[in-house]
């Protein structure tokens, strides 16, 4: 692997970097939009549906400053060497393997709160069996797909990290 292909390894792991750090903004947006909207809908459970969206808002704040945190916008200096860049992306992807370990916690359990909250808003004031099960289905699938996806990043950037490993221990 050349300096060059190293420095374009590092300009696709920079933004990959970013769009992870767009995608943490996306938890408290999805809890503010259900707390919005179930406090509109449900005006006679205000008193329970605040205590749990507040949770879930703070959580998912919360878990932006944790997932962001030590996450630094930092480029590969231009005048590095193969050893630095090397250095430089595989710090980068065991970074974006931490962020993997915690966005389950910090970001999607949120999310899950909020969706929780609710159902169970709606569930209280009609029956959501008959016409709830299509939502409470497509919940489902989208956390089974989300917990995939995310599994299968994680393969791949541990095998990216092993490349890299092999990469360094071969040019001594």
């Amino acid at each position: 692997m050349s300096l060059i292909l190293i420095r374009q390894k590092a300009r696709e792991l920079q933004k990959r970097r970013h769009r992870q750090v767009f995608g943490t903004v996306v938890a408290p947006v999805v809890v503010a939009f259900f707390y919005a909207f179930c406090v509109k809908q449900f005006p006679h459970l205000q008193q329970t549906l605040h205590l749990l969206f507040v949770v879930a808002l703070v959580w998912s704040v919360a878990g932006t400053y944790v997932l962001n945190r030590g996450i630094s916008s930092r480029e590969m200096p231009g005048e590095a060497g193969f050893s630095t860049g090397l250095e430089f992306c595989r710090r980068d992807i065991e970074g974006q393997l931490s962020y993997l370990r915690r966005v389950v916690l910090w970001s999607l359990g949120p999310i899950l709160v909020a969706i929780g909250t609710f159902v169970l808003a709606l569930s209280a004031t009609t029956s959501i069996f008959p016409k709830g099960i299509p939502f409470i289905t497509l919940v489902v699938v989208w956390i089974a797909a989300y917990l995939f996806l995310g599994a299968r990043q994680q393969r791949e950037l541990r095998r990216e990290l092993d490349e890299l490993n092999e990469i360094a221990t071969g040019n001594g």
